[in-house]
């Protein structure tokens, strides 16, 4: 039985550089947008048919055509005669020397599989992790076996990007102090807003420190930002001096077996109150459109502890505000100060 192509039901869209009816001026510079927020286009919509312009990220030329077309949905972006199209949302990109959090998936013979927000699962290999006792020697049928008495399936952890291979995959490694795994805390996951990109509205940026402490009301607490949008925050585990003078060649000397351990420590009530707000801050910030770094948490924090004790002198906490509220209530201070 043959097969039979028909017509499409529907007419396909207009081309963008369709003049009017009552018009017959060709498209020119200044009538496509300029600014990231000035245009969303559709998967399949016909940007421009003008041979001037250059095809880029999220579109394609057909063959035989000259239209430039949209294969995405996202904001349109002109950069001088480059046209490309920026996704609404997108996974993760990774990029070498990134910090990353990441869940163990699978378990093989030689390594693991980990999920960290991007289109393929990175790999972490069993030669790529530090072995309790500071051990320096080649990994063995042994070690093999006992590979899930590092990390198993579930398991959350930081790793930093080593390299990238040819399918886009990454490999990760954890041969650091800072590294390895997470316990004692809370995972948030800001999907679709992280990968450092700054032209996109929210998230997590690629900064100075990802690790750091933050001073609240009930103690310290850790804050892990991966560039992939995960985000950790934990009780504050005090390493010793002895730890952070270690030379790079004696970093294994201090890996010991409770690095690998899944059974979480005692948490206060004031300490895990703590961590929700600054994990719902957060989750505030990237629902303003703001950028998630240390110094902007540290702020928000701080400007949101304030109009609480406020809000609390005046009578009582305001009901029905949202993080978002409170984020853009602590972010519009802020601007009156820095104006002022």
């Amino acid at each position: 039985m043959g097969v039979s192509i028909l017509p499409p039901s529907a007419p396909l869209p207009p081309r963008r550089d369709a003049p009017a009816e009552d018009s017959d001026v060709d498209m020119s510079d200044d009538e496509l947008p300029t600014s990231s927020s000035a245009s969303i286009v559709t998967p399949g919509e016909h940007i421009t048919s003008d041979p001037q312009w250059m095809r880029g990220h999220g579109t394609y030329i057909p063959a035989g055509s000259g239209t430039i077309i949209s294969t995405v949905a996202g904001n349109l972006h002109k950069t001088n005669k480059l046209l490309s199209v920026q996704p609404l949302r997108a996974r993760y990109q990774p990029e070498i020397g990134d910090l990353v959090i990441g869940r163990i998936v699978n378990v093989q013979t030689k390594k693991w599989s980990v999920d960290i927000a991007a289109p393929m699962l990175a790999n972490l290999p069993l030669s790529s992790i530090n072995l309790p006792g500071g051990i320096l020697r080649r990994r063995t049928a042994v070690d093999e076996l006992n590979i899930r008495t590092f990390f198993s399936e579930g398991d959350l952890l930081v790793a930093e990007v080593q390299s990238l291979h040819q399918d886009n995959t990454a490999s990760l490694h954890t041969r650091s102090l800072k590294y390895g795994k997470l316990r004692n805390g809370l995972f948030t996951s800001l999907s679709g807003a992280g990968g450092g990109i700054l032209s996109r509205k929210g998230g997590v940026v690629r900064s100075r420190r990802q690790v750091f402490t933050l001073n609240t009301a009930a103690g310290e607490i850790d804050v892990v930002l991966g560039v992939n949008g995960y985000v950790f925050i934990s009780k504050h585990t005090a390493v010793a001096a002895s730890t952070m003078e270690t030379g790079i060649n004696k970093l294994d000397e201090q890996v010991t077996e409770t690095l690998y351990s899944s059974q979480n420590d005692e948490i206060e009530a004031p300490v895990l109150k703590e961590i929700t707000r600054v994990s719902t801050l957060i989750k505030g910030l990237v629902a303003c459109g703001a950028k998630v770094d240390e110094d902007t948490i540290v702020k928000v924090y701080e400007g949101a502890v304030e109009l609480e004790a406020e809000e609390q002198s005046l009578g009582g906490v305001e009901k029905g505000v949202g993080a978002k509220g409170v984020v853009e209530a602590v972010l519009a201070r802020l601007a009156v100060e820095n104006a002022g």
